[in-house]
C-alpha cells in the first residue's frame, strides 16, 4: 500500500497543479472550456444500497486493515490509544478533473487514486473512531461547479443517489444505539448538506448524530441551516450541530467563490447571491470566533518529496470574517503557494491547515454526546 502510494503521487502532483494553473491564468469563461464537457449527460444506472455491502466501493471501511488509507497519521504523532467507539461517514472531495464525462467512471485509476490520497489527509483526523467509513462514488467532474449547464445538476444528482446508497448501507449496518459523525470536504460535503435534509432533518436519526463536519462548501445561514435539522456549532462542547468553514488568507479576494455559487440555490430555492455562510472557528470550535495562532495544536504541512506530511504546531490562526469566511492571515511562509487557489483561496487546506485541532474537536464532540431520553 505505501509503495504503491508513492508511485501515484507523482503523477496526482502533476494533474492537480495543472488544474491550479489553469485556475489562476484563464478567465471564468475560458475555465469553462478547459474543465465543462461539452458532451450530453449520460444516464447510469442506479447504484442499491446492497451494492455497498462489499470492500470494493469503499475507500475506507472496518475491517480494511493495512489498506485502509484513512488510517494513516503524520510521522511523530502521539496520542493516547483509547479509541472511539463511533461510526463516522467521510465523503471525499473532488478527485475527477477530466472534461471527457460528467461523471467520474468507476475504473478511473487517477481519481480512485487521488481519492485515496485525499482520504489519508482529510478523513485522518477522524481515524480515532474504530468505525471510519468512505464511499467511493460516481462523482461529479470538477466541471460541474463551473457552469450553470442543465447538465452540471444532473451530474450532481447521480453523485448524490451513490452516496445515499453508501449512506443507507452505513446506517443499516452500525450499531443503532452509537452516534454517528458526518464529515466531508467540497464536493463531499455538498452532497451530505442535502443528505441532512433528506435522511436527518426532522427524523429519529437527529438525536444520534454527534456532529456534522461540512468543511469547504458553503453552508448558508439563512438558505440552507433551517432545512438541515441542526444548527450550527456555536460552543466547543455542543453536540448536534454542523461544523462548517471556508478558508482564506490575506489579503483575498472571494470574488470567484460567490460568483460561483450565486448560480446556485439553497435548500430553500432561494438563489445564494448575498448570502452569510456558517463559520466555525477550527482552532476554538466556537462560531464566530477568533483566535491566534498558538491555539493551533498542529498543522499537517506536506512533504512532497517524501510523499508524506508532518505537522507543525503554532502556526495558523484563524478568524471568522463578517462574510461567513474563515481567514488564516499571512501564511506565505507556508510554501502551499503552487496549491493556493485564485484569491488566496486555501480550499484545498481547509481540513490540514488545521489537522490536529479537527482531531481534538471529534473526539471532544463525540464524549460530549448523551443518548436522548
Amino acid at each position: 500500500m505505501a509503495r504503491k502510494f508513492l508511485y501515484v503521487v507523482a503523477g496526482i502532483i502533476v494533474l492537480v497543479l495543472a488544474a491550479m494553473l489553469a485556475l489562476r491564468v484563464w478567465s471564468s469563461e475560458l475555465t469553462e472550456i478547459v474543465f465543462v464537457p461539452s458532451a450530453e449527460f449520460s444516464p447510469k444506472p442506479k447504484v442499491e444500497s446492497g451494492a455497498y455491502a462489499g470492500y470494493e466501493r469503499w475507500i475506507a471501511r472496518p475491517g480494511m486493515g493495512a489498506d485502509n488509507p484513512a488510517m494513516w497519521r503524520p510521522a511523530g504523532f502521539e496520542e493516547d490509544l483509547d479509541p472511539l467507539a463511533v461510526p463516522v461517514f467521510f465523503v471525499h472531495p473532488t478527485s475527477y478533473f477530466d472534461k471527457a464525462q460528467w461523471n467520474a467512471p468507476e475504473d478511473d485509476a487517477r481519481s480512485r487514486d487521488l481519492a485515496e490520497l485525499f482520504g489519508r489527509g482529510m478523513a485522518s483526523p477522524f481515524n480515532k473512531s474504530l468505525y471510519l467509513w468512505a464511499p467511493r462514488y460516481r462523482q461529479a467532474t470538477i466541471g460541474a461547479f463551473l457552469t450553470e449547464k442543465p447538465q452540471a445538476a444532473q451530474a450532481l444528482d447521480l453523485a448524490y443517489r451513490d452516496v445515499l446508497a453508501a449512506f443507507d448501507h452505513f446506517i443499516a449496518t452500525v450499531d443503532p444505539k452509537k452516534p454517528v459523525v458526518l464529515a466531508g470536504h467540497s464536493q463531499g460535503a455538498y452532497h451530505l448538506h442535502r443528505l441532512l435534509a433528506d435522511r436527518v432533518a426532522g427524523k429519529p436519526l437527529v438525536r444520534r448524530i454527534a456532529a456534522a463536519y461540512l468543511i469547504g462548501w458553503p453552508i448558508a445561514v439563512e438558505q440552507d441551516l433551517p432545512h438541515m435539522g441542526l444548527p450550527a456549532c456555536s460552543d466547543s462542547g455542543q453536540t448536534g450541530c454542523i461544523v462548517s468553514w471556508l478558508t482564506v488568507a490575506e489579503p483575498a479576494d472571494t470574488d470567484m467563490m460567490v460568483n460561483a455559487w450565486r448560480r446556485r440555490e439553497g435548500l430553500d430555492g432561494a438563489a445564494l447571491n448575498g448570502a452569510t455562510f456558517v463559520c466555525t472557528n477550527p482552532l476554538t470550535g466556537k462560531e464566530g470566533d477568533e483566535a491566534p495562532a498558538s491555539a493551533n495544536l498542529g498543522t499537517l504541512i506536506p512533504d512532497i518529496a517524501n510523499k508524506s506530511g508532518s505537522l507543525s504546531v503554532g502556526r495558523v490562526a484563524a478568524r471568522c470574517r463578517e462574510d461567513g469566511f474563515l481567514s488564516i492571515g499571512d501564511v506565505s511562509d507556508l510554501g502551499l503557494g503552487p496549491y493556493v487557489l485564485p484569491g488566496n483561496n486555501y480550499h484545498l487546506f481547509d481540513v490540514t491547515l488545521f489537522w490536529a485541532n479537527l482531531r481534538a474537536d471529534f473526539e471532544r464532540r463525540v464524549k460530549a454526546w448523551q443518548p436522548a431520553a
